[in-house]
């Protein structure tokens, strides 16, 4: 499948919420995303699968001070495993270099294996772990952060 990824404005708050909304059990409202996108070396993606009419995948990070993090990520659960997240990661490893990031940052849940297996392939390495972050359905999971060079 092939994947269209665009730069998203605060003007599309609503459409990275929304997407967020359908994949995330806790999800962000449009106000957080506005505001998190007035935040300096903030920026946003959205994705449409094979030219699609609505975007089937998000994503938000921020550069400042050298390094780079993935605030979140998201695709719909009939697009996974088609290279959604391959394509956003890889968009945001390319913006984050031109920020003058020397290295990108996430967290993500020990028990997400499918998206502990995508970032691997992308060159992301174990940087540390956050103990009990994420809630989950039989107690809290830990976060992994995970770290990988750019440039």
């Amino acid at each position: 499948m092939n994947w269209r990824i665009a730069r998203a404005g605060a003007d599309q708050a609503g459409e990275l919420a929304r997407l967020h909304a359908l994949c995330f059990s806790a999800p962000w409202g449009e106000e957080e995303f506005a505001s998190l996108l007035q935040a300096p070396g903030a920026f946003a993606l959205l994705g449409w699968a094979d030219a699609g009419p609505q975007a089937g995948c998000m994503a938000l990070a921020w550069a400042q001070a050298g390094e780079a993090e993935i605030l979140t990520l998201a695709t719909l659960a009939s697009l996974r495993r088609m290279g959604a997240g391959r394509a956003l990661v890889r968009e945001i490893l390319v913006l984050a270099a031109a920020l003058g990031a020397g290295a990108l940052f996430l967290e993500v849940a020990q028990t997400n294996l499918a998206a502990r297996a995508l970032y691997a392939g992308l060159g992301f390495s174990p940087a540390g772990r956050r103990k009990q972050y994420y809630p989950g359905p039989d107690g809290p999971i830990d976060a992994l952060v995970l770290r990988r060079a750019l440039g």
